[in-house]
């Protein structure tokens, strides 16, 4: 599998490994579709209208993610003006865009790690025979209370820990200095790292904040009726997931075609 995924990205277009990952999601939600349906045919399961229902919120919490993976907050900077063999270069306002979700699914994997780790060793330590326990009542069923709320705790804590590691402060306003570049009414340097850490630190509170109601969302979505197939759509992994690579070829399809000077794909 990875080496036909290296092979879908030498030779096509997107990142293979993701793409193999994502057909490997979208392959189960028609039958998923199929069987809610199908439930909710039957005698007192709610009938179609609850089914479109259902869809319709499955299509708001897509355009909702599509808001979170591509929202950037753009902090303007100006470069100096330089005058490079007889001609004027810089002296133009651009934008240093940082991401609401620079985490990405990272933080939902290690915090579903991490909440299994507590019960495999209850269940090594117990011999299996733990049941009832406070360990297994807290941290065993994956659509209670306690289970959500610490899982929701933990996506906050590691999209700030995950962030601090992909985004450097420091490295960027050096970067800028050194091209040039100041953000206007801050001074270069020091003062440019504790501006962009200060943005970044207020823009991920609300991104982990989203991402941690869609880890969640689907079992708000099994407590509400819907069965567990189609609940699993509803957010956490397999959705990020979808909404991501799908955003990302779609990218990589627009930039090979304006490289082209093609048509984009809205216009042509």
């Amino acid at each position: 599998v990875m080496w036909l995924g290296e092979k879908i990205q030498d030779k096509g277009l997107g990142n293979g490994t993701s793409i193999i990952i994502m057909v490997g999601i979208l392959a189960r939600l028609p039958q998923s579709i199929i069987m809610e349906f199908g439930s909710k045919s039957q005698k007192g399961g709610g009938g179609l209208l609850i089914f479109l229902i259902e869809v319709a919120i499955l299509v708001t919490i897509i355009m909702g993610l599509i808001l979170l993976v591509q929202g950037v907050r753009k902090i303007p900077v100006t470069y100096a003006k330089q005058v490079i063999g007889g001609a004027q270069v810089g002296g133009a306002r651009q934008f240093l865009p940082v991401k609401v979700n620079s985490a990405g699914v990272m933080p939902i994997i290690f915090a579903q790690a991490i909440m299994t780790i507590p019960m495999m060793i209850y269940s090594s330590a117990t011999g299996g025979k733990g049941e009832g326990g406070f360990l297994q009542q807290t941290l065993g069923d994956p659509y209670g209370f306690s289970y959500n709320l610490l899982l929701c705790t933990l996506i906050i804590v590691f999209t700030y820990f995950y962030t601090a590691i992909m985004i450097n402060p420091s490295k960027i306003a050096d970067d800028l200095k050194k091209s040039g570049g100041f953000v206007p009414g801050v001074r270069p340097g020091e003062e440019t790292a504790e501006h962009i850490d200060s943005v970044v630190s207020r823009i991920t509170f609300p991104g982990s904040l989203f991402l941690a109601l869609i880890a969640v969302l689907p079992a708000i979505a099994k407590l509400a009726g819907v069965n567990d197939g189609f609940a699993m759509f509803f957010g956490g992994t397999s959705i990020l997931i979808m909404v991501g690579v799908v955003l990302d070829t779609l990218q990589q399809i627009e930039t090979y075609q304006l490289n082209r000077n093609m048509d984009t794909l809205m216009d042509g």
